[in-house]
């Protein structure tokens, strides 16, 4: 994800391809990105969460599962992913047995659901994380897709204002 702030306008009158690049960059779900990009123009920040939010409301099984091929397993950013990096900046600094448990629980959550664990991981502790994965590996898929759901979002708000505000 690009670090260069946009302004609402800019981002608004951006040509639908390139718009959608950078949305992608956002979220991986190409019908998020045509569902947000479909929502121009923006009246302000707060119409475009809310594009966000309509948009991931309206996301189906699969297009849940294109979003997630975007996102790193907790506790292994993906390399050069400054995004990735930085959301789960609380992961780097945990020893080693609790990413050896993290990585267990990871690879529990995923035979179980297929797909990887979804948190908004920003401002979370490494132990907060393995919690909430391991109080939400008993759940239904029906369940812990709407839990899915509600993660991608809150991650895809903080893109979103980064986005806008270049930080």
């Amino acid at each position: 994800m690009t670090d260069r702030p946009h302004t609402l306008d800019a981002l608004a009158a951006t040509d639908t391809a390139e718009l959608r690049e950078i949305l992608l960059d956002v979220c991986a779900s190409p019908a998020w990105a045509d569902a947000v990009a479909a929502a121009r123009p923006w009246r302000d920040r707060r119409a475009l969460l809310a594009a966000n939010a309509e948009a991931m409301a309206a996301l189906s099984t699969a297009d849940l599962h294109a979003a997630l091929a975007g996102h790193a397993r907790i506790g292994a950013p993906a390399e050069g992913d400054a995004a990735s990096e930085r959301e789960q900046a609380a992961v780097h600094g945990a020893g080693e047995a609790l990413l050896d448990e993290l990585h267990r629980a990871n690879a529990a959550y995923e035979a179980k659901f297929g797909h990887v664990f979804l948190i908004c991981a920003t401002g979370r502790t490494a132990p907060a994380v393995l919690a909430a994965l391991r109080e939400r590996h008993p759940n239904s898929p029906a369940a812990e897709a709407e839990i899915v759901r509600g993660e991608l979002r809150r991650i895809n708000d903080i893109r979103i204002t980064r986005l806008l505000d270049g930080a």
